[in-house]
């Protein structure tokens, strides 16, 4: 319930001023008169209507809160609203090699491109959005999907170790183009993430990249590592040991499958930077949604209009009938 004019409501101080009114007339209009005894009063039967004298006082407030509700036009308010989302498809493909346990990214670059992209996923919940992880072959570890909860606990899963070390860039490029090959959507976008450059595999990165500008699918690449030697740990007799490994990664191939593909490259040397990067991806390919909003309002002052009427038909007809000649 809504009002258009509740300015109105401040004339409900009326109300208690009537009130402090009445009982000043009343107590004006009393008069004293003195006896030696009132035994001859005490037999006398009270009248079943005297608790009905101040009908008038009541009759007459309750018709004015009504007016008031009528004057400031009680409205019921329906709305609803109409959304049309054109949702981007994304697949998130991820290098998953051994060279991803290097410690320049905290704690490692595969940890760190995991949680980060996972609050990426978090914050648009309006795309579907698949996961292909990539080592020396690729596979599919989550197909497009708006079910954001099984695919981060699918992302949570992935580790170094579940297929054949090495680095087959365009495979892992070639899998996420064939899981967006029937989509719909108006936009099509593959993140592509890793460490180094095409070590393995039977399709070219280049080649990937030509299937991808054939359909329509913008690919931006990322390169993670810090620039020169990042530490990474190796398993000894005496424990985890750490080396001084050089970061070899392929930004000549990764600027050119974005580039091809109409999309842009990145690198990111630490943590913040990625963050930022996901960041800049989130801004560059934002869902449109357009919203129309609909309200339809009732008026319902005419209950209280009424209520009004009723209770000065039913003063005046007292005051005129029962009561009548009575002092009100």
């Amino acid at each position: 319930m809504e009002f258009a004019n509740p300015g109105f409501f401040w004339l409900l101080i009326i109300v208690p001023l009537m009130v402090g009114w009445y009982v000043w007339r009343s107590k004006k209009l009393q008069g004293s008169l003195k006896m030696s005894s009132v035994q001859g009063f005490l037999k006398v039967k009270r009248s079943k209507l005297s608790h009905l004298r101040h009908y008038s006082l009541v009759f007459r407030s309750l018709a004015l809160i009504a007016l008031i509700f009528a004057l400031a036009r009680p409205q019921s308010a329906l709305s609803w609203q109409n959304s049309t989302t054109e949702g981007i498809d994304i697949v998130i493909a991820t290098d998953i090699s051994g060279s991803m346990l290097a410690e320049d990214l905290k704690p490692n670059r595969l940890e760190a491109g995991k949680n980060i992209a996972i609050d990426f996923i978090k914050d648009r919940p309006n795309d579907r959005i698949g996961l292909v992880v990539f080592s020396g072959e690729s596979f599919t570890q989550c197909p497009l999907t708006i079910d954001h909860d099984v695919l981060i606990n699918l992302f949570k899963d992935i580790n170094n170790g579940m297929i054949e070390d090495g680095t087959a860039i365009g495979m892992g490029l070639a899998t996420a183009v064939n899981r967006l090959k029937d989509s719909e959507a108006k936009s099509k976008v593959i993140i592509l993430l890793t460490d180094g450059s095409n070590t393995t595999g039977s399709i070219p990165p280049v080649t990937a990249a030509e299937i991808a500008k054939q359909m329509n699918v913008r690919v931006y690449t990322v390169g993670v590592g810090t620039r020169g030697y990042a530490p990474y740990p190796v398993k000894t007799p005496f424990g985890i040991q750490y080396q001084k490994v050089p970061v070899t990664i392929d930004e000549g191939v990764l600027s050119n499958i974005a580039k091809i593909t109409g999309g842009k490259y990145f690198r990111a040397t630490n943590n913040e930077k990625l963050k930022a990067i996901y960041q800049q991806i989130d801004q560059l390919e934002k869902a449109k949604i357009a919203v129309t909003q609909y309200h339809k309002k009732t008026e319902r002052f005419l209950p209280f209009a009424v209520l009004a009427l009723v209770f000065l038909l039913l003063e005046f007809t007292l005051r005129n009938t029962l009561f009548k000649g009575a002092l009100t």
